[in-house]
């Protein structure tokens, strides 16, 4: 007996009662299902499904109805980073920062519809033919990117990068290893002090983490402007205003763009602006709001690691079109970006910020970095674990700047090893 067409049969009997989208108990679910079985058999169907197949279907449809489905017990899993969704039948998860296949499936591409749907409907975007790929956030914070067929060949492909709870201050990044105590002050005085940062690395490197938990740093008093594609960042100070870009419409109008927001929010009397990702154009007016004031600015870029990142942000400034020489955009660089943050998964899938570089002043036309602590691999056992040691290598020029803003921080930190 095919159990997937005796779930739609279930599922077709609900929607009758509520419809198809609505949230339901799990309670009323069960009510629903218990009493299409028993009408069945009254007419004498579905007599080979046996009580275990029943409450097999029961709890499946309970799933799909109040949660996501077979991906709720991938979220419910703390130790899940991440969930890789190739198709109805191949679903990868992140484990402890490892890649493996997991034995959950959907019952058919129908069905995996069904969950993007129930994802993406709270969120007000849509994704369909006329525009197959879409990134959003659930309402956990988790991030999502949806691209459908034909452009994903073997089906819908689903990427969910989870919202992780158990990070939230600098000492749950010391205590994974991804930066040590002396780097935990060094980021804390930093946002104290109001030092633009940028953090940069590749994708699923840990950046947007690590500035979710150095923004809680921020003082409540500040008014934070964020400018995001996706619904990501969720900062815990009561004055927050968070922009969110808007695609084309139905009719290809309506576009919002990250440059749109940012020059709005220039108007609005920001505190700290908070760039979700630099990816284009807008690159040009972070530079500009980094040189006019607007002090403790943060944002994401990707690059491979410092010296790359001032490449991109250098490439990306230049799709604004302004005809600007090469020197004059190197020249705003170096006087308004104080610090790169570089972050890097390395081989056994640990995470951690390898490169703390200072952007330090321009000369002959190059921009001078200074690493202030770096990550050095020291070996890569036999069966893949990476051993290595922070290293303090340097005392930022900005030094003199947390005494200005009577931020406390201890010299010897920089002592090098």
């Amino acid at each position: 007996m095919d159990l997937n067409k005796v779930k739609n049969e279930v599922r077709k009997e609900i929607s009758l009662w509520v419809g198809d989208k609505q949230k339901l108990t799990a309670d009323f679910v069960r009510e629903r299902a218990d009493l299409f079985f028993k009408h069945m058999a009254e007419q004498g169907k579905y007599q080979e499904v046996n009580d275990a197949d029943k409450e097999k279907v029961i709890r499946s449809l309970c799933a799909d109805y109040t949660g996501l489905g077979p991906l709720q017990p991938l979220m419910e899993d703390e130790d899940i980073t991440e969930i890789m969704i190739n198709g109805p039948y191949k679903i990868y998860i992140e484990k402890n920062g490892k890649k493996s296949r997991s034995d959950i499936k959907f019952d058919s591409n129908d069905h995996l519809k069904y969950i993007i749907e129930k994802m993406i409907s709270p969120t007000g975007r849509r994704v369909d033919e006329s525009y197959p790929y879409v990134d959003f956030a659930l309402e956990n914070g988790s991030r999502v990117n949806v691209i459908l067929p034909p452009l994903s060949v073997g089906g819908a492909t689903v990427t969910i990068r989870k919202f992780l709870r158990s990070i939230e201050s600098v000492d749950d990044l010391v205590r994974l290893g991804t930066i040590d105590e002396r780097m935990a002050e060094f980021f804390v005085a930093c946002i104290k002090a109001k030092v633009n940062i940028l953090f940069s690395g590749a994708t699923g490197s840990g950046k947007t983490t690590t500035l979710e938990v150095l923004s809680s740093y921020i003082d409540p008093s500040e008014r934070i402007i964020t400018i995001e594609d996706a619904l990501e960042l969720t900062l815990r100070q009561d004055h927050v205003v968070s922009l969110l870009t808007r695609p084309p419409n139905i009719e290809g109008k309506g576009t919002v763009d990250p440059r749109d927001l940012f020059c709005n929010t220039l108007r609005m009397r920001p505190t700290r602006i908070i760039l979700g990702e630099i990816r284009g154009e807008e690159a040009m007016d972070y530079l500009q709001a980094l040189n006019s004031g607007h002090r403790g600015s943060l944002a994401v870029i990707h690059a491979s690691n410092p010296s790359d990142t001032l490449t991109r942000l250098e490439t990306t400034a230049l799709y604004a079109s302004l005809n600007l020489p090469t020197w004059a955009i190197r020249e705003q660089i170096a006087s308004g970006l104080d610090l790169i943050v570089q972050h890097e998964q390395l081989i056994d899938g640990t995470r951690k910020i390898t490169y703390v570089t200072e952007v330090e002043a321009l000369k002959d036309n190059q921009i001078i970095l200074k690493d202030i602590f770096r990550y050095k691999i020291e070996e890569v056992t036999e069966d893949f674990v990476v051993k290595g040691k922070f290293k303090a290598l340097a005392k930022p020029s900005f030094y003199p700047l947390f005494g200005r803003k009577g931020v406390k921080i201890k010299e010897s930190i920089f002592k090098q090893d």
